[in-house]
């Protein structure tokens, strides 16, 4: 497996040399296998949070764990230096340092990526529409996943999209939304004592721009028979005042205001650097569940020596502040949904099993 993971490196490296891409360089195409979309999926993969200065091994255990569909939910990785570069010299190093990682080739040599950004791989810590560099950083996030030339991504502005894939009755639907491109800022109040931000009321407040809300309603329209919506941040969760929906209170209940209005859903979210499952009855006409999976190699033990939970009203599980990654197991002759969440060996630390009727309004 590491001499295919060696060869693997060594054509996407011809690829990146006659692509003209010198500008992105030391950044370079990570190519990853195709979705196939009239394979049934059952195990789905989710992980966030990778610093490329560090271990790599969890791309390992998750590929040792065959998932049909890794979902990189964002902060895929981490520059060391996020000043305001125009030319994103350190964000480029460190999408090089990931493409160089071999246990991160063996994973998307045979798994199909879906990739969503957040504000570390967007390119400064905490921003959204004010980044001055956007419309280059957006380029560089569509080189370094090889995006074909006729992607919708490459055709607007934002890295917002969707895929399908299953035979009818077994259809995921994946929609994947963009919380940076055109986000308002959060606003600051340093007397909090669980984060930086306070719950805004700036009655201009924007999480997804008015172009990426329209497209949402519309793929909220396609007959699926799950949809997992990716958030970067939290959805669900308003026990603290980091960075969610829950600080821009607005925008958070048009959310569920239009996912009201579909069904078959779960939410899957990561940026926290800690995972738990989540859950509200009281905003959908059926449960929503959300499940948080962050980090992959850059705990919050990693800087924190004992963590304090913060309050959880709407959360299932005891926070995890280890290594962890999430599974996504869809069992279709019983209509279950299984999310999990596992540390680095894949021992599984929390769980909730959801019947497909559940989320049926």
């Amino acid at each position: 497996m590491r001499y295919l993971a060696s060869f693997f490196l060594f054509l996407v490296s011809i690829h990146s040399s006659i692509s003209g891409a010198d500008d992105f360089l030391p950044a370079r195409p990570m190519p990853a296998a195709s979705l196939d979309p009239a394979a049934s999926l059952t195990r789905i993969a989710i992980g966030s949070c990778f610093t490329p200065y560090g271990s790599d091994a969890i791309f390992g255990e998750i590929a040792r764990q065959n998932p049909d569909a890794f979902l990189f939910m964002g902060d895929n990785v981490y520059a060391r230096d996020e000043s305001d570069d125009p030319e994103l010299k350190s964000l480029r190093h460190a999408y090089g340092a990931l493409a160089a990682s071999q246990d991160f080739a063996t994973l998307r040599a045979d798994t199909p990526l879906i990739v969503a950004w957040d504000d570390h791989d967007y390119g400064k810590n905490d921003t959204g529409a004010a980044f001055v560099v956007r419309e280059y950083s957006e380029q560089l996030f569509e080189h370094v996943w090889d995006l074909p030339s006729d992607d919708e991504r490459r055709q607007r502005p934002g890295t917002y999209y969707s895929t399908m894939a299953g035979p009818e009755g077994q259809r995921v639907q994946i929609i994947v939304l963009d919380t940076r491109f055109f986000s308002s800022p959060y606003e600051r109040n340093p007397d909090q004592a669980v984060g930086r931000y306070t719950r805004t009321q700036d009655p201009n407040q924007d999480m997804l721009g008015a172009a990426q809300w329209q497209w949402l309603e519309s793929e909220l329209n396609k007959p699926a028979d799950l949809r997992i919506l990716l958030s970067s941040i939290q959805v669900i969760a308003e026990g603290h005042y980091w960075e969610s929906w829950a600080m821009m209170p607005v925008e958070q209940k048009r959310l569920y205001e239009v996912l009201s209005g579909t069904e078959n859903l779960i939410i899957v979210s990561g940026d926290r650097h800690s995972a738990a499952i989540y859950s509200r009855s009281d905003v959908t006409p059926y449960p929503l569940y959300e499940m948080t999976s962050s980090s992959l190699n850059l705990p919050l033990t990693g800087w924190v020596d004992d963590p304090q939970d913060e309050p959880g009203p709407h959360r299932l599980t005891k926070p995890y502040y280890e290594v962890n990654y999430g599974m996504i197991l869809l069992d279709w002759p019983n209509q279950e949904v299984r999310l999990e969440l596992r540390d680095e060996t894949s021992a599984v630390i929390a769980e909730q099993v959801i019947s497909l009727d559940e989320l049926r309004r």
